[in-house]
């Protein structure tokens, strides 16, 4: 008797202390904002709450519609989709790291034309980047140049800790 009360023992205090252990380090809430800013100009946002070790995914699109031939006439949609993954990595007072996923569907702004002067469809690319690990001051934004020129896009990047759960 006095072993299962031992064991029974030795069990109880394993239960405890991983209560413990898990009310003392819950996930740290991040509040992040994302711009993409194209040539300039800002032309889309993403926002979330994350947990560290948790990531958010989201895909914004904008279909779009070329005029095209001699008679310039509507072609096909496109459409130019825009998909971003967020993790907080870390988060302290100090500094909030994030590994960032981008793909993006591009087009030219630029209308190309034949010799004879019909429009020809933009051709739309695909450009996909990722940063493993931006560091971040809580509040202050940062620039990652994703693409240099033609056209230039950057992502504008700011974190904070949050008391917030994150949105599900």
């Amino acid at each position: 008797m006095q072993k299962k009360t031992r064991t029974a023992l030795l069990f109880a205090l394993f239960v405890v202390n991983r209560g413990v252990f898990a009310q003392s380090n819950p996930p740290q809430p991040v509040a992040w904002e994302l711009q993409v800013v194209r040539d300039g100009q800002q032309i889309d946002s993403f926002s979330a709450t994350t947990n560290v070790g948790q990531a958010k995914t989201d895909t914004h699109h904008n279909v779009v519609q070329n005029r095209v031939g001699c008679a310039d006439l509507p072609a096909g949609d496109i459409d130019l989709q825009r998909t971003i993954t967020v993790s907080p990595t870390h988060a302290s007072a100090d500094d909030i790291t994030l590994a960032i996923d981008a793909q993006e569907t591009l087009q030219d702004d630029a209308s190309r034309t034949t010799a004879s002067g019909c429009k020809v469809p933009p051709t739309p690319r695909q450009v996909a980047g990722a940063h493993p690990g931006l560091v971040l001051k809580p509040g202050e934004w940062q620039t990652w140049q994703i693409i240099d020129s033609n056209p230039s896009m950057a992502y504008r990047v700011r974190a904070n800790l949050s008391t917030a759960a994150p949105a599900q």
